[in-house]
């Protein structure tokens, strides 16, 4: 009973490897979530296993909460866990059917007027959340929500009648950009890649990438970070770099940045793994718990670009 058991476990990666050293500081430190898609992406682990350990964040209101997103604290369903759930769902391959029906009623329920997503929906106060997200009460459409919710929705071929409004609101958002921070570049990118139309996608991404390098929002020499203002908010050092916004080779951010550009930041990226197997986390830290949820999640996106990009992992 023992041996069948143990052959349906995920095969452990060759020693010494980036990989080793990953697996060692995810079955130390990481979420059983996380610990499952680890297992998945990486060790050959089915999916059903990923599923069943997101199916816990899952509200009754078919949103997700439970510090799903680790710097949102608390039980309640909100926009950016789900937008995290969906980004597990798609890696599975089970971004679609009735488990994104229920989730896509939710969107519909917490939707500002013009059919888009608060970055924080008024239903986190009372609970613990980091400083730089603030809790109002009557919070505007944020693209940095919208954006990559829409854009998975798309990429998996869902159509459900929010998805019209909060379609309109991405472009309007991403056409009047003139002023942007990385991440909510990130959120406009993730939309563009999936947009249905592609030659305006084409067309704002041309755009923003040439915003991005005007507004020096990436660090293209990682030797000299002192050179790239971080933007205002961030933690000190907060730099983000081609891989940040391209995290595949098929994203449409990829043609922002020479192929030069493009293997020093992936240098970079491969020895930032810390001497403990992880990858560390740059943005602002504010709790214990937090950190130590996060830097899985950093580790596993810091394996997957990596491998995308056709680096040796292991």
């Amino acid at each position: 009973m023992a041996e069948t058991g143990a052959s349906s476990l995920p095969a452990a990666p060759p020693a010494h490897t980036p990989l080793s050293r990953a697996a060692q500081f995810v079955w130390l430190t990481a979420r059983v979530l996380e610990q499952r898609r680890f297992a998945h992406h990486f060790l050959g682990g089915a999916a059903d296993p990923v599923e069943t350990a997101l199916a816990a964040y899952r509200n009754e209101d078919a949103g997700y909460g439970h510090a799903l997103e680790p710097d949102l604290r608390g039980p309640v369903s909100q926009p950016l866990h789900t937008a995290h759930a969906l980004r597990v769902l798609d890696s599975i391959g089970r971004c679609g059917g009735q488990r994104v029906e229920r989730v896509c009623r939710y969107l519909t329920a917490v939707s500002t007027p013009d059919g888009s997503l608060p970055a924080i929906h008024p239903s986190q106060r009372g609970y613990p959340a980091a400083p730089f997200v603030p809790i109002v009460d009557d919070p505007p459409g944020d693209l940095l929500a919208t954006g990559p919710v829409v854009g998975l929705l798309h990429r998996n071929e869902v159509w459900h009648a929010w998805l019209f409004r909060a379609t309109d609101f991405c472009w309007q958002a991403i056409d009047s950009l003139r002023k942007t921070h990385p991440y909510e570049v990130e959120a406009a990118v993730a939309f563009l890649d999936s947009a249905p139309d592609r030659p305006r996608a084409q067309a704002a991404a041309d755009r923003l990438g040439r915003l991005v390098r005007e507004e020096r929002l990436v660090c293209l020499d990682p030797g000299r970070p002192e050179e790239y203002p971080v933007a205002p908010g961030y933690a000190p050092g907060e730099h983000h770099f081609p891989y940040d916004f391209a995290r595949t080779p098929d994203s449409l951010a990829r043609a922002w940045f020479t192929d030069e550009e493009t293997e020093r930041a992936l240098d970079h990226l491969t020895g930032e793994q810390q001497e403990d197997g992880g990858w560390p986390v740059r943005w602002r830290q504010w709790a214990p718990g937090t950190a130590l949820e996060c830097r899985p999640m950093v580790t596993i996106e810091a394996l997957l670009t990596l491998r995308a990009y056709g680096r040796a992992i292991g």
